[in-house]
């Protein structure tokens, strides 16, 4: 097959075209520079500029453009920034896939944040609607909600369009494992406020494997949950991770601290979220790494 791919220089972008390519694809990398390769088309989405040959020969767009979230601190210029940088993207494509005549499949990132930021004990699938109260929701609901509502263009014009709603993703390589390790490593290990609050997750390497699913099954379509199946809570994360570590994790970082030194941020820490891959798995996709032990070891492997 065909892809193109927006956001191919980032932490899953770059992980996913090589893994595409391995499968034999063909994949063609926007960039928003001149290009400097034969797989490489130069782009600009805040202008809407883009080869429309390229989104007309592609069997598939995979949109995984975004500014950083685990970014800290959330100004007010880079809260915009979250928003723009989604959005612009997102409306891009899905108005040139829209324009052409033949369609190809939109898979296009998004978050678990479309069921907003604290939860609690309440199981989230698909079907689950977004928080109705401001404390529960957060900043970046709005964001998801706009984010997806930008491949309208897209689905109005009869392609198929799948959310790719994601966990935390954890690899060595980068992402939040890498910043999550540190404390450890030097014996400040910490769970996070009580501890009690539910923290998904999901390998990169299932991550890779489920949006070349969806990318491949003509069935799929609508939001889908990206995390494995068996989810834990953060002191339970906590200990997962030290064991494997082989360091203590004694410690507590209150809430307040963490509220302090984060803004807004810190909501996406103490905030539980008990999000379940329903349609992944109803769809048939099988997780190599469905609980957080074998996520966490297929991280640091």
């Amino acid at each position: 097959m065909r892809f193109c791919v927006s956001g191919a220089s980032g932490f899953l972008g770059t992980t996913l075209c090589e893994h595409l390519r391995a499968q034999g694809h063909e994949v063609t990398r926007l960039v928003r520079r001149d290009t400097r390769a034969d797989d490489e088309s130069s782009w600009e989405p805040a202008s809407g500029r883009i080869d429309q040959h390229v989104i007309d020969a592609s069997d598939v767009v995979v949109n995984l453009s975004g500014a950083a979230i685990a970014r800290w601190p959330w100004s007010t210029s880079y809260k915009r920034e979250l928003m723009d940088s989604r959005v612009t993207t997102t409306t891009t494509l899905a108005r040139a896939i829209a324009a052409g005549s033949h369609k190809p499949a939109f898979i296009s990132g998004s978050g678990m944040a479309a069921y907003g930021q604290d939860r609690g004990e309440e199981i989230l699938t698909e079907e689950s609607g977004a928080a109705d109260t401001s404390s529960h929701a957060g900043y970046l609901q709005e964001v998801v909600q706009a984010w997806e509502s930008a491949t309208a263009p897209a689905a109005d014009a009869g392609a198929r369009v799948c959310h790719v709603r994601t966990s935390v993703v954890l690899h060595r390589d980068g992402g939040a494992l890498k910043l999550m390790s540190l404390p450890f490593k030097v014996g400040l290990g910490a769970r996070l406020g009580t501890g009690r609050q539910y923290f998904s997750t999901i390998s990169r390497t299932d991550w890779i494997r489920g949006v070349e699913f969806l990318a491949t099954d003509q069935q799929t379509s609508g939001p889908y949950n990206f995390v494995a199946p068996d989810v834990t809570t953060n002191a339970e994360f906590t200990q997962i991770l030290a064991r494997q570590l082989h360091r203590p994790a004694l410690l507590a970082v209150p809430a307040p601290v963490i509220r302090l030194a984060l803004g807004d941020l810190a909501g996406q820490l103490l905030g539980s979220m008990r999000v379940e891959p329903r349609r992944l798995l109803e769809a048939g996709f099988q997780f190599r790494h469905p609980d957080t032990s074998s996520v966490v070891a297929a991280a640091r492997a």
